[in-house]
């Protein structure tokens, strides 16, 4: 069986010379993962949604987008809406705590001195959340196993940790902080360390080493490569373009959440850190990942899009401010249009075996914390599903019972992968099991 390293070795390159290829498992890893790559990635974004516009009509059996998903109309055919999962845990914290905290968890919050709201103060979830316990399923198999395991990547996350800003918990009270910087991505991604103003191209120090190994491989894994080279080529031109210009910068830490934040570089931000993201996947460097925008309670301004009120804000006001509404609608096809992005870059790149491409073998699944800002509602939080990575039944509106617990769904997800629980976070919601998504 070929390793990497032992690939390299015959090609006469050092692995530290070439740090990409050691992720790219059709030309390392031989047979070893062979077969299926199943890939999740969690998508948040936070504040509720405007439930009229949000959730799709069924029309003489045929699911139709309104104006919230209608970025997703390409996708229609890999798409699952599930629409009457509540967030039923209760106990400590406010309704954004819980709402964001045990969104992945599904358990409750530890009692705590973080005050939020009019309700009780809280501290961390009490247990791991779904992405983790998927990830610590896979990585226990050689098949499987993945040099990062998952990747939390984060857009416009301020710099502060409590329950409103973190959902990925590695366990009890261990919450786990996305990586919201491009630089500190392709770091950890490739061991660059080269300050942000002096970023030295990677490839201009590989010339003949990618020449040599591009001779002695397959056309389908030379195309990859190229693919690959291309998008660290272009990521790193983008990079230092915006270091030369003074325009890549980051949120203030929100010390109040009644901070207006402004950060209007948002956009480039998102499109560098999602195709990092499925950079890393395509190379088998993860296969679990959770790409969080912003954070519960955020006030981030949305200049890009007109809007200079803060998100949250605009979340509170009432159904009759149309003028809310409206900006709120742009806010939440904006976010929709991310998520196709990361699906279209997933549906374009090819898997190196010839199995279809990326988005066929991954489950996207975007959440919210609420099911509509100005209520607070932890009913009907959103939930849309789209990839051919689960083997669920997609192209359709699944309407469950009113305060179906998203413990089931969460179950249910981690079933898909091959494991094989019954039960997730708080024992009494999950009593009925995964949900038939089948």
């Amino acid at each position: 069986m070929t390793t990497r390293r032992a690939f390299l070795r015959q090609l006469g390159i050092a692995p530290a010379t070439l740090p990409f290829l050691t992720g790219l498992p059709s030309f390392a890893a031989g047979s070893e993962n062979s077969g299926r790559k199943q890939r999740l990635i969690v998508m948040f974004s936070p504040n509720g949604t405007l439930p009229t516009d949000f959730w799709p009509k069924v029309v003489k059996s045929k699911m139709e987008f309104g104006s919230i998903l209608n970025p997703l109309n390409p996708f229609k055919n890999q798409t699952l809406i599930i629409k009457g999962l509540s967030n039923l845990v209760k106990g400590d914290g406010d309704g954004h705590m819980r709402g964001m905290s045990c969104l992945l968890t599904g358990a409750r919050l530890h009692p705590g001195n973080i005050q939020g709201g009019s309700h009780t103060p809280a501290g961390w979830a009490s247990s791991i959340s779904i992405d983790q316990e998927i990830k610590n399923f896979l990585q226990k198999n050689s098949a499987t196993r993945t040099r990062f395991g998952s990747l939390e990547v984060g857009v416009a996350v301020p710099d502060r940790a409590d329950p409103w800003t973190r959902m990925s918990y590695a366990g009890s009270n261990q919450p786990l902080a996305p990586l919201d910087d491009p630089y500190q991505m392709l770091q950890k991604l490739y061991g660059q360390s080269k300050d942000k103003q002096t970023y030295a191209s990677i490839l201009d120090e590989l010339g003949a080493d990618l020449n040599k190994v591009s001779k002695k491989l397959s056309s389908e894994d030379n195309a990859l490569l190229k693919q690959h080279i291309q998008l660290v080529a272009d990521m790193e031109r983008e990079m230092m373009a915006a270091a030369k210009a003074g325009k890549l910068v980051h949120p203030e830490p929100e010390l109040d959440p009644n901070i207006e934040i402004t950060n209007d570089n948002t956009p480039k931000l998102a499109r560098m850190q999602i195709d990092l993201l499925v950079n890393a996947m395509a190379n088998d460097m993860t296969r679990v990942g959770t790409l969080q925008f912003m954070r519960s309670v955020g006030q981030a301004r949305m200049r890009w899009l007109g809007i200079e009120e803060g998100h949250h804000s605009l979340s509170h006001e009432p159904d009759k401010n149309k003028a809310a509404q409206d900006k709120l609608k742009k806010i939440n096809i904006w976010f929709a249009q991310q998520l196709a992005y990361l699906a279209g870059k997933l549906k374009a790149t090819a898997e190196p075996d010839g199995n279809g491409n990326m988005l066929d073998n991954t489950t996207i699944v975007w959440v919210n914390e609420l099911g509509k800002g100005n209520s607070h509602t932890l009913h009907n939080i959103p939930c849309v599903v789209i990839g051919g990575g689960s083997g669920f039944k997609m192209n359709r509106l699944v309407n469950l019972p009113k305060g179906t617990p998203h413990n089931r769904f969460l179950i249910s997800l981690a079933n898909s992968y091959g494991h094989d629980i019954s039960s997730f976070g708080e024992k009494h919601l999950s009593t009925m099991g995964a949900l038939n998504l089948s």
